[in-house]
Formats: C-alpha cells, structure tokens, sequence
C-alpha cells in the first residue's frame, strides 16, 4: 500500500487545501482548468505545499500527457527523452521537481522546447527563482507562489484523512494530538500526514497523544508546550539577541535546533542580526557571524553547532546599532522618488575626447591632493536638496566616530555652503 501522504493527494482543485490565491474562483490555476490552456509556470514554495499536486491537477485538468522529472537525479539525457516523446505526442507536460538543482547548462537545454511550446514547464522550487532560474527560462514561465499552510489547514487535511475510505477510516484521534501535530509539521502536509500514519501504527489503530509525540520525534520538543509556532520561536531568538539577553538567546536557539530547525537557515538569520541589529556598534559582529556559518559548514552536525551558540552569545552581548537600516530604508525611500537625477559633472567619469568637452570630471578634487577642494564640490544632484541619511548611534564603535561624523558633515557646510 503506497504512503497515506500519496493515497490523499487531492484529486481535483476542489479537494486542495490551503493556496486560495491561485485555485480560488477567477484565481489563475482555476481559470487555466477552466480555459484548458496551460502555459509554462513555476511553483515556488516550502514543503508540502502541494506543488507537485497542483502541477498533476494542472496537466489532467488539460488533457495533457506530463512526464516528472527530479532535477536531483535527472540531467541533459532526460530531458532529452522527454523531447522525443514530446515531439512524438505533438507537445507534453515536463515537471521538473526541484528544478533549483539543474546548472545553467541544464536549464539552458529546456529553453529551446519551452520558447517553440513543444514542452509546458511546469517547474517546481524551495528556492528563490530570481536566485536559482536561469533569467532567460525564468522569463519564458509564470511564478506563483505558495505559501506554508496553516494549522487550522492542516488540521482539515488530517481530519479529511481520518474520514477517507482510502485513508485511516474508523482510527480515532484523541484530543489534542491533531493538533500536536498540526502545530509541528511547520505548514507542510507530508509531513503532517506522515506523521498521523505513524502515530496510528504505534497507537495500534488509535492516535493518542503519547503516539502523535512518538510518532513526531524530537520536533515535539519545538513545538509542543505552548503551541509555539516556528516562526514565533524564530522571533523570539531575534528579539531575545536584540535585547541583548544572552540566557534566553542561547535557550530559543537550542530549542530550534533540537525541535529539528535546519542550522544553516539558523545561522543566515544570526547573519542578519549582525548586519540589523548590531551593525557599524561592532563592525566585527558580521565578520564572526559569516566565519560561524563557514565553521558550521567544514564542521557539520554536533561540532559545528557550537560555532553557532558562540555567535548568539556574542551577537547578544554587542552594543546594537540599527543606523545602518535606518540610512539604507531612507535611502532606498529617496532612490524611488528620485530615480533619474543627475549626476554632477565633477563626479561623473570622462572616458574619451567627447566626454571631456561636454564637461565630465571637470573640476573633480581629488582628496588626497586637495582636501579642502574635495569638502568644497557637490556630491549631491543639483535637484535634489541634500538629506542627512546616516546618524551613528552612542554604542560601541559608532559612539568614537560620531564626533568625526559630526567634524564631516560641518566641513562639508563650511567649504560649500549647500552640503
């Protein structure tokens, strides 16, 4: 008997769970059913999302013949065959699983078939496309996105499952274990359905709470007292390094990593605390976080972890700075609303003869050679008034360079009058 996550797979686009902003009424996956014209598509979203669901949904839905394929272990050969019995069947469905994994070289191999319409990509990712699809094939397909679904959706799949004929009909679930296990899949249903499967075998025919927690390992110490969601966790860790309280950092940190939290998506998010929270405070702060994540790497699981809480006692101890978010949201804010200023001439580069003549880099001082020269020309564009972006804070490093910041910005005011 195939796994109870395969026996309910959703049958039509009415049995998906969860992703109303693409199978709704008048969403687009519905109106491509409704219309049976399918064009090329990406599917990006966590686990147990129902990418692989929908992507079979999709080609029946259009009558379509599709071929899976898992970027894991497929390569140029397969794509191969499946161009041959594309062009023998006049045009197919290609699924690509995990299409994040193929090289440049493979995703290129695709482009040909998807831009003639011999092959419909459907192409399936946890990754981010604008980082992980080649531009060229990422424009020829449509990105939807799908989101982790939530505890009360989970809970519907698991009761649907309990109900089904092909499911665990006639295994009754005591209370609180569904929703033990809803809180612990983190928004996938494989995982959840796995789960249910495995606690109605250890509870021989009955899911109680003792089998759900069995059944869910040590991801039960994550989730289970208080229902704490992962991302509730996550944010206490965050807060817990911004407060700079270094016990409870330490504790939301081994709670992750023993409720089963990758470390690696652990150590990218101390990496941002170092460059949000800490900042120029501790211009180190960064540089530790990355050399952590490199250690974790080279070392793997249990050594490399310790690399990890060195970090989160550091990162909790430093002086915090966020002036640098601060000036960069201000400055992303004023490169929207001014996107096409001019550049000064004395700032901008002369490469050739013509350049020259039209006054590029005229009257441009070079501040080893003339200091004063240098505070005197203009830096910002003549129509734009000059903003103050960037304000050190009085924690750790920023405190010894505000006096300069402030020495700066007045010998800027003084040489120009404007700046």
């Amino acid at each position: 008997m195939s796994p109870l996550a395969e026996r309910m797979r959703p049958r039509s686009l009415d049995e998906v769970v969860g992703q109303e902003h693409l199978t709704g009424v008048g969403k687009p996956l519905r109106r491509m059913l409704e219309t049976r014209r399918l064009s090329s598509l990406l599917l990006w979203g966590p686990p147990g999302s129902g990418k692989t669901t929908l992507a079979r949904l999709l080609a029946q839905g259009v009558g379509r013949e599709m071929i899976a394929l898992s970027a894991v272990n497929a390569g140029v050969r397969e794509i191969k065959e499946a161009v041959t019995r594309a062009q023998e069947v006049g045009g197919l469905v290609l699924f690509l699983d995990e299409i994040h994994r193929f090289n440049k070289s493979q995703q290129d191999a695709l482009l040909p078939h998807v831009e003639s319409g011999l092959l419909t990509l459907i192409g399936a990712t946890t990754e981010n496309p604008s980082f992980e699809v080649n531009p060229a094939l990422r424009s020829r397909a449509r990105v939807y996105v799908l989101e982790p679904l939530g505890e009360g959706a989970i809970r519907r799949v698991l009761e649907r499952a309990l109900s089904h004929p092909e499911g665990l009909a006639g295994v009754e679930a005591e209370g609180g274990a569904l929703e033990l296990i809803a809180q612990a899949s983190l928004g996938d249903a494989r995982r959840a359905l796995s789960a249910l499967e495995l606690a109605a075998q250890l509870g021989h025919g009955r899911v109680s709470l003792e089998a759900a927690r069995e059944a869910l390992g040590s991801q039960t110490l994550v989730f289970d007292k208080g229902g704490e969601a992962f991302y509730d966790l996550i944010s206490a860790l965050h807060k817990s390094v911004r407060g700079s309280h270094v016990d409870a950092a330490l504790y939301y940190f081994a709670r992750m990593l023993e409720g089963g939290a990758d470390p690696l998506y652990l150590a990218r998010r101390l990496v941002r605390m170092a460059a949000e929270d800490i900042g120029l405070a501790d211009p180190l702060a960064l540089r530790l976080a990355i050399a952590a994540k490199d250690a974790y790497e080279l070392l793997g699981s249990p050594e490399g972890e310790l690399a990890l809480a060195e970090l989160v006692v550091y990162l909790a101890l430093a002086p915090k700075s966020n002036s640098v978010y601060l000036a960069w949201k201000k400055a992303q804010d004023l490169a929207r609303r001014h996107p096409d200023a001019p550049v000064p001439l004395n700032l901008r580069n002369a490469p050739t003869g013509l350049m020259k003549q039209l006054g590029y880099g005229r009257k441009y001082a070079y501040y080893h050679d003339d200091p004063e020269g240098s505070f005197a020309q203009p830096y910002w564009p003549e129509t734009m008034t000059p903003t103050q972006l960037y304000e050190a804070t009085g924690e750790g490093w920023e405190e010894r360079v505000r006096e300069r910041l402030k020495s700066l910005r007045e010998r800027f005011g003084n040489a120009s009058g404007k700046q």
